[in-house]
């Protein structure tokens, strides 16, 4: 796991921890920063995710 992923990941429970608070709260605009930031975070996890196939895509080639 690099350091976008486990980013990513931070930034999706705290998007969820922030949306239920939001929604026990009554508080939309809390609950809609939980939304953003959970989307946030599944974007970065996703740059991760690629970041890590290029990688072992090009450790595999160099080595042929």
């Amino acid at each position: 796991m690099n350091d976008k992923q486990s980013k990513g990941a931070f930034d999706q429970v705290k998007g969820e921890a922030k949306k239920q608070f939001g929604k026990l709260t009554d508080n939309e605009s809390m609950e809609a920063e939980g939304r953003l930031d959970k989307g946030k975070g599944k974007l970065k996890e996703t740059a991760g995710d690629m970041q890590e196939d290029v990688s072992r895509a090009f450790n595999d080639s160099s080595r042929d």
